[in-house]
């Protein structure tokens, strides 16, 4: 990674004449804010204390179903949609070439793709073992293929490509059979994806205790790569020169349509994160319309913008804050310091959990404060970046 004036991929510089804007190059202040909420999300869900002892709300569902847990990838990837639009337009606009566009956004997601592998072997790097899916390998193909999708088409094409890879998605999840199995299976390890990714990256390279599948695996990138498109489509409404309060109104009608049309789709293909379902690209994308929307309405329309500067902070720096704070939370747990107790040595986060947070209440309680702290301490890491105008983008 290396310093500049812009934000991570996928970022893009997203501005819009008639909004507020953020104190770096003209940027949309309510699109940084809602990419800052939803890193800080990120950071706060997967840095408890113990993952023993944690609020409900704070856990993915165990399957089928939603928690607030589950809105917080698929807002990254709505960001990144939305950010596209701009970007890309942007370049467009000062006559960037298309190929040199496809080109760095070809860069970027190897880049991206590389990131993930570095943080899930560090500091060991067993390729025997090591997990090839991932979250920033998910960023990196849905970034590429739906960037592709953006750059070479316009949004009543993108709007098509999006209905044919839900639809297709669900055909396939439905229709084709698992060997074994049998067709239309949604259980763990035995619907279509996760037989595929066992076939293509075998067992030992999988999330899952069981090395049976991964919430990140191969085909459920592909709704995944709606997801972006949804926010693609965002990005063309914003930036297409309406007054505010109609892009307002845009935003919470789309927004609403998306989540009922979601809940409908549950019905038949359940809502459902580890695999990435229809009913779920488009539940999500109409819940980030409608967090987008609020964010444009107090900070675009109302011009509320104070309390958006933590936010905004973490949202400048995104992909620097999630595999910075990662890698440091993976150094915690291989760390080793002298057990208070007696008996073999435990790690740095084990001892500040045990010696300094579990004191302080219920063990949840105590799992939510040091969870909390995470996310404060990275804060301020990323409040110096931004004082010293440290933009990381790879």
């Amino acid at each position: 990674m290396s310093q500049v004036a812009t934000p991570a991929p996928g970022a893009g510089e997203a501005t819009v004449e008639a909004g507020a804007k953020s104190p770096l190059s003209g940027r949309l202040v309510s699109l940084d804010a809602f990419r800052g909420m939803t890193i800080a999300g990120m950071l706060l869900v997967n840095n408890p204390g113990t993952w023993s002892a944690i609020y409900p709300p704070l856990r993915h569902a165990a399957w089928h179903g939603w928690t607030p847990t589950d809105l917080i990838f698929p807002f990254f990837l709505f960001i990144v949609g939305v950010a596209l639009t701009f970007s890309f337009g942007k370049e467009l606009e000062r006559g960037a070439d298309r190929r040199d566009l496809f080109g760095k956004m070809a860069r970027r997601s190897l880049t991206l793709f590389g990131l993930g592998l570095v943080l899930h072997g560090f500091p060991y790097y067993d390729l025997a073992t090591i997990r090839i899916p991932g979250v920033l390998q998910r960023i990196a193909v849905a970034f590429f293929f739906g960037g592709t999708i953006v750059l070479l088409a316009r949004p009543r094409v993108q709007a098509a490509w999006a209905a044919v890879l839900l639809l297709g998605y669900w055909a396939v999840m439905k229709l084709v059979p698992v060997p074994g199995v049998g067709a239309g299976v949604l259980e763990p390890g035995q619907d279509l994806g996760a037989w595929i990714d066992r076939m293509i990256f075998g067992t030992e390279h999988l999330w899952s205790s069981s090395r049976t599948w991964d919430p990140e695996g191969l085909l459920s990138t592909v709704p995944a790569v709606g997801t972006v498109l949804v926010g693609s489509l965002t990005g063309e409404w914003i930036r297409s020169g309406r007054d505010r309060k109609r892009t307002l109104a845009g935003l919470l009608a789309a927004g609403a349509v998306l989540v009922v049309l979601g809940q409908l789709w549950n019905l038949v293909f359940p809502i459902n994160k580890p695999i990435w379902t229809s009913s779920y690209v488009l539940f999500t994308g109409g819940m980030a319309l409608l967090v987008l929307g609020a964010c444009y309405w107090a900070i675009d329309v109302r011009g509320w913008q104070r309390w958006a500067k933590p936010f905004v902070i973490y949202g400048v720096n995104p992909i620097a804050a999630f595999f910075l704070s990662s890698l440091m939370a993976r150094g915690m747990g291989l760390i080793k310091v002298a057990n208070p107790a007696g008996g073999d040595p435990i790690s740095l986060k084990g001892w500040l959990w045990q010696e300094v947070y579990q004191p302080l209440g219920a063990p949840e309680f105590a799992s939510l404060l040091f969870a909390l702290s995470y996310v404060i301490l990275w804060l301020g890491i990323m409040a110096l970046f931004y004082r010293k105008k440290i933009f990381l983008k790879v």
